[in-house]
């Protein structure tokens, strides 16, 4: 039966969830039952072309992108695919009429990664963090709103922003593996060889621009969506926090974490504020 297809398939991007990132597994964890398995079946769909281009060394990236790619393709003009990630995401993209756009733009930014090497300049950069942060913000905000088009419209701005702090919070993070071992350099403008922190500084102010900007939306998201979006925005805040008392150079030598206790220390603090409607 497809349905049983269907629940092995939505499983499957729960356990992509679950296996790359705990953060956000237990972020998602934070949402209504009901929106759960739908922000499963992003996250499934955007690690899966993310680790084409990032981990799967040795191997024929371009032809596995390529494929996924058309496999993509048949899902959403068959709506049903054999990849079960695919299958499980195009459920959700059906389901809550996700822009068809969005997902060029974020296949676009994937292809950016697949180069010998990556420097990005200005206008390359706010690209690149669109297709890759503002685009998936964008499809996961059509799940938080239902598909209502007029809150969507509302708050797109507030998610756009937020996925682009998160995304920046990940450069600065991996900024040892991405340039070191992936040969990529996203900010422009930045010689990673030296980074200082004058540069580390504007980064940072940008990335809290942002967080200002995306919090405003969080405040505004329906009940089902409201904590769990916060606890990733607190999660990621905390991080950013302890890269802000890192070092430049300790920076480029290791990577940041926020620790599985620390983690758990935010979800009770982030809930406590959320119970006395400070958020």
């Amino acid at each position: 039966m497809k349905a049983l297809f269907d629940t092995v398939s939505y499983n499957c991007s729960k356990l992509v969830t679950e296996h790359y990132s705990t953060s956000f597994s237990l972020a998602t964890k934070m949402l209504g039952k009901s929106i759960r398995a739908d922000i499963h079946n992003i996250y499934g769909f955007v690690r899966l072309a993310d680790e084409i281009v990032d981990s799967f060394h040795g191997y024929d990236k371009l032809y596995l992108f390529n494929k996924f790619e058309k496999d993509l393709w048949d899902a959403l003009a068959h709506k049903i695919s054999l990849n079960p990630i695919l299958n499980s995401f195009q459920h959700t993209f059906f389901k809550y009429d996700i822009p068809f756009h969005l997902v060029e733009s974020f296949l676009k930014s994937m292809r950016m990664d697949m180069g010998d090497k990556v420097q990005l300049n200005e206008r390359e950069y706010r690209e690149y963090i669109y297709g890759s942060a503002d685009v998936v913000g964008l499809m996961c905000l059509k799940v938080f709103v239902n598909g209502n088009q007029q809150e969507y419209q509302k708050l797109q701005q507030s998610a756009m922003a937020l996925g682009s702090a998160f995304q920046k919070v990940n450069f600065l993070r991996d900024l040892k593996v991405d340039y070191e071992t992936l040969n990529r350099s996203y900010f422009p403008n930045v010689d990673l060889n030296a980074l200082d922190q004058g540069n580390k500084n504007r980064i940072i102010a940008e990335i809290e621009a942002d967080f200002r900007t995306g919090y405003s939306g969080i405040v505004q998201l329906p009940p089902q969506a409201k904590f769990g979006v916060y606890m990733a925005y607190k999660y990621y805040s905390k991080l950013l926090q302890k890269l802000q008392k890192t070092p430049p150079l300790e920076i480029k030598k290791r990577r940041i974490r926020v620790s599985n206790y620390q983690k758990f220390g935010l979800l009770a603090t982030s809930y406590v504020n959320y119970r006395l409607k400070m958020v």
